[in-house]
């Protein structure tokens, strides 16, 4: 009986999440719609994703999984290393897939493509680039996936690595907030985001932590 009640009482305990965006690409920089196409990091996204590996190297990560698009392979491999993990690949936590967006910038799509872009604008949760996936298409693929592998790890440390728009949806996730409600919340390349999940749900607990990108962050000279 008592293995049983310890047994339970695990799987009742909540999954500890490092919610992790991929670190700075060049198509970051010229605004360029990503999507699905597969870009590498730049020589900052590479700065970052070690930065990024040193600030969590003390975690004690359970498992680390990352989206099989290189922006977010690349920076995973960094936690990684510093944790002595293998990276396993979750094509769930892959970006919004764009379709005809994918390899235009934000000025072009609204030149080139002007009724689209208007109901991206205004966060239309049906509507649906040529060939690409609607909010709530994004939405329930992030949240069933990170809710899958969450439900693995009761009362560990986990680190999902992604995508901006796996962020904004774990964050709406964990907040309750609707698709169409404006973003108020930063989306940072590197940064640090934390949730917990338990059979209820997600919650929030710290958002957008870049303090590791400081130069000066790491620098034993500086402590």
């Amino acid at each position: 009986m008592w293995r049983f009640r310890a047994k339970l009482e695990r799987v009742q305990q909540p999954t500890r999440i490092l919610a992790l965006r991929h670190g700075e690409t060049t198509w970051n920089v010229d605004t360029r719609i990503q999507g699905h196409l597969d870009i590498p990091l730049n020589d900052t996204g590479h700065w970052q994703g070690q930065r990024l590996g040193q600030a969590l190297a003390d975690e004690g990560i359970s498992a680390i999984y990352a989206s099989d698009l290189s922006r977010a392979w690349e920076t995973a491999q960094y936690v990684a290393r510093a944790q002595g993990l293998a990276v396993q690949p979750e094509s769930g936590l892959r970006e919004r897939g764009f379709g005809s967006f994918q390899g235009r910038t934000f000025a072009e799509i609204e030149a080139e493509l002007p009724e689209q872009a208007r109901r991206w604008r205004q966060r239309d949760p049906h509507f649906t680039p040529d060939g690409g996936e609607s909010l709530v298409q994004l939405y329930a693929r992030v949240v069933t996936t990170a809710e899958r592998l969450a439900a693995r790890h009761p009362g560990e440390l986990i680190a999902m690595v992604g995508h901006g728009g796996v962020m904004d949806m774990l964050y709406r996730a964990a907040t309750r907030l609707d698709l169409q409600a404006a973003r108020t919340w930063h989306l940072g390349n590197a940064a640090i985001n934390r949730l917990l999940w338990s059979p209820q749900g997600f919650a929030l607990v710290g958002w957008g932590d870049t303090g590791h990108l400081n130069p000066d962050a790491l620098d034993e000279s500086s402590a």
